[in-house]
């Protein structure tokens, strides 16, 4: 094989693995329009959202507690077989999801799905890292950002499309399918190994045994399979324990051909600790409900519990020869840098994913789609400023650049923080929202850029994915102390109005001034939460500008 051979298969690996990152991207939002429906498939009632909770924080904690161990083992095994690997787990919790029959196997298949979707991401940033020098990463790492940001823009059309012709199971379905394809193409022209056969042989009796099928189900000789040996559940039949006993030989057909050797150098009690303490984190905020709690109810204590694991995870790796983050890693200010300035970007940005179309429905009325379509219009040029963002970096810093598009951010923010009720119906609004969009995108390929060029090769799986942890628990916070802050502004003017009896006594029960009053306190709870968002997006351009530095790549 030529070297140009080489770089050309690379370089296709590259491309399917930004489109699986993409498709991954879009099933994080595509759940937002579907999950009525799907709370109804699992026996819930639309008064029950609380208990439907977990089907968003299950994913939310597969994708963010087991993300280093992930860009862990790419360092270690390579990059194309934990895409193939990850993509073949979200295809599994893809079959579990879109066959689930109560809320349990649900959560499940989505937890499957963030492990995959999320193992996704650190594996193709860091093949970038391995296709191109220092000074060349910015522009393919910011078309892998695009392609991200392009998939949460996807997301809620694809569900609305999906909805609007078959059940919400065909989201799931069309995600298996879609899944199974890029792990063929990945594997390239490879023959494929037994472990495949048997892959598919116990995903077809898991799908059989999660729906059970009428016609075979109830009948007399193709039924027998189906019996529970006791209760009603559908796992405990024999055909239940048959695809036990694939997906355990599908397991080890896999671990035959993985160089255990190679895994058994990590650091797997640091991963335990991290995961924990991330997973604390994660439940804590993620199962609040952000119009009335900053933590969920079992919040502080999981928080405590999240401390502990994070002190027993720090003593260990001052242990262990083998820490998962190994000592020094992270000394360059670029390197840590990179992880604070995420995490405000994370913070900041959540505000706009939330709270834009929190605006649009006390401002405009209409549902839920309507106000995802006023989000496109700053989704739309998220991708845009990814691809620019990384065009830049060969020309100048990437302190600079990432400031750049940061302080656009916190501009446009702060222009919403004086919006009135009727601003998303000027054309000003739209730019705002596109320029504040652009900004964010601009500052995703220099963050990685600076973290990857100021880390070692052989780290840069791990490093990858602490850049999206940060990132993914910088929102899950702001979007709790935000909306606090919010709501206590919402309160403090609330409680100044008049009563409807005092303002209407003819006609309380229809009194309009009150109602105006309180849709006034709503967007100026929603103004709050911009204004703290601006200072979190002038924040992190300030200390990019600091620990980023100016020049165009980051030497360790």
């Amino acid at each position: 094989m030529t070297e140009a051979t080489a770089v050309g298969n690379a370089r296709t690996k590259l491309t399917l693995a930004s489109v699986a990152v993409a498709f991954a991207a879009a099933d994080t939002y595509v759940v937002v329009l579907a999950l009525p429906d799907m709370m109804s498939g699992v026996g819930l009632s639309a008064d029950q959202l609380q208990r439907a909770a977990p089907i968003v924080s299950g994913f939310l904690l597969g994708y963010i507690a087991v993300l280093p161990l992930i860009g862990r083992i790419t360092d270690v095994v390579g990059r194309t077989p934990v895409l193939v690997g990850a993509l073949m787990l979200f295809a599994v919790g893809s079959l579990i999801t879109a066959a689930a029959y109560d809320l349990s196997l649900v959560v499940t298949g989505r937890f499957l799905q963030g492990i995959g979707g999320g193992g996704l991401v650190p594996a193709t940033l860091a093949l970038v890292a391995d296709l191109w020098p220092p000074a060349k990463r910015g522009l393919p790492l910011g078309v892998v950002g695009a392609v991200q940001e392009l998939g949460s823009v996807l997301g809620p059309l694809l569900g609305a499309a999906v909805l609007a012709v078959a059940d919400w199971r065909w989201i799931f379905w069309l995600n298996l399918i879609v899944a199974v394809v890029l792990a063929v193409l990945l594997r390239g022209r490879q023959r494929p190994p037994i472990s495949a056969a048997v892959g598919v042989l116990a995903c077809v009796a898991l799908g059989l045994t999660l729906t059970a099928p009428e016609r075979l189900a109830t009948g007399i000789t193709l039924g027998l399979p189906f019996v529970p040996f006791t209760g009603d559940s559908r796992l405990l039949t024999p055909i239940g324990v048959a695809t036990a006993v694939l997906l355990l030989a599908w397991l080890a057909l896999l671990l035959r051909k993985t160089n255990l050797r190679a895994l058994a150098e990590i650091d797997l009690v640091g991963a335990l600790l991290l995961a924990l303490a991330l997973a604390g984190v994660v439940l804590a905020f993620a199962t609040a409900d952000p119009e009335q709690e900053v933590l969920s109810p079992a919040g502080p204590w999981l928080l405590v519990a999240a401390a502990l694991f994070a002190l027993l995870f720090i003593l260990w790796q001052r242990r262990t020869a083998r820490a998962i983050i190994p000592a020094g890693l992270l000394h360059h200010p670029a390197a840590w840098g990179s992880l604070v300035v995420s995490f405000l970007v994370g913070a900041a940005l959540i505000a706009a994913l939330v709270d834009i179309p929190v605006f649009a429905r006390t401002t405009q009325g209409g549902g839920q789609l309507a106000a995802a379509l006023v989000l496109l219009r700053f989704l739309i040029a998220l991708p845009v400023g990814a691809v620019v963002g990384g065009w830049l970096t060969r020309r100048y810093g990437l302190g600079l650049i990432t400031a750049a598009g940061l302080a656009l951010a916190g501009l446009m923010f702060t222009l919403m923080a004086f919006w009135d009720r009727n601003a998303l119906d000027t054309v000003p609004a739209t730019l705002v929202l596109l320029a504040c969009g652009f900004g964010f995108g601009l500052a995703l390929s220099p963050v990685n850029t600076a973290m990857l060029a100021a880390t070692p090769q052989d780290a840069h799986g791990l490093v990858s994915a602490l850049v999206v942890v940060a990132r993914m628990v910088g929102m899950l916070v702001g979007v709790s102390a935000l909306t606090a802050i919010g709501l206590r502004r919402y309160y403090a003017l609330a409680a100044d109005i008049p009563s409807p009896n005092d303002l209407c006594p003819t006609s309380p029960g229809t009194c309009r001034p009150f109602v105006d009053a309180l849709r006034e306190a709503a967007i100026s709870q929603v103004h709050t939460i911009f204004a703290g968002a601006a200072v979190c997006a002038f924040a992190a351009a300030v200390l990019a500008v600091v620990l980023l530095g100016r020049r165009r790549t980051v030497h360790g």
